[in-house]
């Protein structure tokens, strides 16, 4: 006959607390709530349907800002121009959604800048290491007279560029060691996007960048083929690269920006009064994912150290030895780029 041996009180207790507290380690980041909607009603002017595509996940912060988007537009229509929200790259990755924008099967998306390097050269000035040494200064920038120079610059190619939010800052992370200098990344292979300024930014400093999917990332670190990769604290968050990558920086090399755009054969459908809705409705939700973005990689950071990745906060010291080490990355694009705008973005810094 077989015995069950019962465990002792204490060691039920002990495993609750267990669990209780792992349920709290695990708990949902708390997000800045979804504002009220500002603005008058808009007059109306017929009916229309809003596909608004993105990459990034549900759980994201540009999600939520899209949510802000999808309250204002359909608030201050009067539920005559309704949203439709498509994550995850549902409907393609970003370079598949701005052709759907050019087409006109598709109203709106927001990619991130370095994609479309190809057909915006000078959004490669994005790609530059250590060019917004802030948050401010990438605001001001964005936001003031270069900013809204560029997105009219960029508009005109099957789609019309309405504003900016937030990709944010790129961290590294990788298996071997902490890293606080360019020494310590001699001989690393670092994951980079198929992008030529982020393949010089870790050949120059000394490793020996990889490019690679962003689809075969994590097995890529699990197995050994890179030891390490770059992306925000969001992100790495996401997809748990802490699982396999003991070892971050918090090196902030690259800030990156999420542009709007809207199909120009939709934009050229809508009445002048609706275009000036979509315009303040990407304004406020810009100004609102920032905050979530801000504050969620705040918390991610908080939690990725609590659950045990030894993180190196860099000093401005330290900083200043990877800005001397990527000169060269400079002066080798700046003719390409536009030495007019980088200028000018310099000056803001």
């Amino acid at each position: 006959m077989k015995t069950t041996t019962r465990k002792p009180l204490a060691s039920l207790i002990a495993g609750l607390v267990i669990g209780l507290a792992s349920a709290q380690a695990s708990a949902a980041p708390q997000l800045p709530p979804i504002p009220e909607v500002k603005g008058a009603a808009v007059a109306d002017q017929g009916d229309f349907e809003l596909k608004f595509s993105i990459g990034t996940t549900q759980a994201g912060a540009q999600y939520r800002g899209l949510e802000y988007f999808e309250k204002i537009v359909e608030e201050r229509s009067g539920g005559h121009i309704q949203v439709k929200l498509f994550h995850s790259a549902q409907l393609g990755d970003d370079l598949q959604a701005v052709s759907s924008l050019q087409a006109g099967t598709l109203e709106m998306t927001a990619p991130s800048t370095s994609p479309l390097v190809g057909m915006l050269p000078e959004f490669a000035v994005f790609d530059l290491p250590f060019l917004f040494p802030t948050t401010e200064v990438a605001d001001r920038v964005l936001d003031g007279e270069i900013g809204q120079k560029i997105l009219a610059n960029a508009s005109g190619k099957g789609f019309v560029a309405i504003g900016w939010a937030e990709n944010g800052y790129r961290q590294l992370t990788n298996k071997n060691k902490a890293v606080q200098s360019p020494d310590d990344l001699a001989g690393l292979k670092i994951r980079t996007m198929q992008n030529p300024i982020h393949i010089d930014i870790w050949r120059t400093l000394g490793a020996n960048p990889t490019p690679m999917s962003f689809a075969e990332l994590f097995t890529a670190l699990e197995q050994g083929v890179v030891d390490g990769q770059e992306n925000p604290w969001i992100t790495i968050s996401a997809s748990r690269f802490n699982e396999v990558q003991p070892y971050a920086a918090e090196t902030n090399h690259v800030y990156t920006p999420f542009i709007t755009l809207v199909s120009e054969r939709f934009w050229n459908k809508l009445p002048a009064d609706y275009q000036q809705l979509i315009v303040e409705a990407a304004h406020d939700m810009a100004i609102y994912q920032r905050q979530v973005s801000r504050s969620l990689n705040g918390q991610l950071k908080a939690e990725l150290k609590a659950a045990g990745m030894n993180i190196s906060e860099l000093t401005p010291e330290q900083v200043k030895v990877f800005q001397t080490k990527l000169q060269p990355v400079y002066d080798k694009w700046k003719e390409q780029i536009g030495t007019e705008l980088l200028a000018s973005i310099l000056k803001e810094s």
